[in-house]
């Protein structure tokens, strides 16, 4: 019993030490920038924003790897017309590792892609959540940008990776129900997560002044009820071309790139080129990581499964 006792405790401590080695070389702060976008409602948005921004920096040389994170719902790879093979369930299931499942996307960009129609996925236990994490720790990608496309809501995963990246980019548009939830989406992360930082991108929009309005009217609730800093990094164009890329299945910056929303996504792009990574280690996807390993630890789930 003893000997078992000590070859769990030296699992324990392994797995911890590779997989944070591992996680160290994806979010150094000097070379990798960690950016997850969200909003709490569906269809803002999200997954255009997200994918405008990495082609744009793919296109300027950057190593960007977009991570599809709607376990449930995932379509990054359908706006892109890629066909996958084997998604993250995969890696959870332990058929294959996560650098298995990677395809390459427009301009060399690496896309991880989900799942979608599993249940299963949109329930994962803490552990889970962990093993899921914790699968970055195999990787050996040299990676510029992580871009991070949540589902819609204010599930655990989404506030899990909301919580753990360098920067969180809250999508909204001109509506009652989109305010609400981003509030909401918000307060959680600020109340019981420690967030208090986000950028916010008016999606969308008719005008810029419209933009503002927008932004003003979720600071005006924000202010008052939350200590969070809100700040407006972009305000895209309400445009048919946006509808039209997704006809096609390419990203707009490419079927269209003088459309209004284009500029807007390349101007977005090489804004967050140049946001810094925050000195404060708490934010970094790693020490996210190592917190969950030790909580399942004491727990004993991922081992005992």
């Amino acid at each position: 019993m003893y000997q078992s006792r000590m070859r769990r405790t030296f699992m324990i401590e392994t797995t911890m030490h590779d997989q944070a080695s591992g996680l160290r070389r994806l979010t150094n702060p000097t070379r990798t920038k960690v950016i997850t976008v969200t909003g709490g409602k569906g269809g803002v948005g999200k997954t255009n924003i997200t994918l405008g921004m990495a082609a744009a920096m793919a296109k300027q040389g950057k190593k960007v790897m977009v991570l599809d994170a709607d376990l449930g719902l995932a379509n990054v790879d359908v706006l892109l017309g890629l066909r996958v093979g084997k998604n993250l369930s995969h890696v959870m299931q332990g058929v294959c590792d996560l650098k298995d499942i990677i395809v390459e996307g427009p301009h060399g960009m690496k896309i991880i892609p989900a799942s979608s129609g599993m249940r299963g996925m949109t329930e994962l236990s803490m552990a889970q959540h962990a093993g899921l994490i914790r699968a970055f720790g195999t990787l050996e990608e040299d990676v510029d940008v992580l871009l991070v496309d949540t589902a819609a809501g204010i599930s655990d995963m989404v506030l899990s990776f909301s919580r753990a990246a360098q920067d969180v980019l809250i999508v909204v548009c001109d509506e009652p129900t989109s305010i609400t939830d981003a509030y909401a989406l918000i307060k959680l992360l600020s109340r019981e997560h420690g967030v208090t930082r986000f950028k916010v991108v008016a999606n969308m929009v008719r005008s810029y002044r419209e933009g503002r309005d927008l932004f003003t009217k979720l600071t005006r609730v924000t202010e008052r009820f939350l200590n969070a800093n809100l700040e407006l990094v972009a305000c895209v164009p309400l445009d048919e071309h946006v509808r039209q890329s997704v006809k096609k299945q390419r990203v707009v910056i490419d079927a269209f790139p003088k459309s209004p929303a284009a500029l807007a996504l390349n101007a977005l792009a090489n804004k967050a080129l140049t946001w810094p990574v925050p000195r404060n280690p708490g934010g970094h996807l790693e020490f996210f990581v190592e917190r969950l390993l030790v909580r399942d630890e004491a727990a004993g789930d991922y081992l005992s499964e």
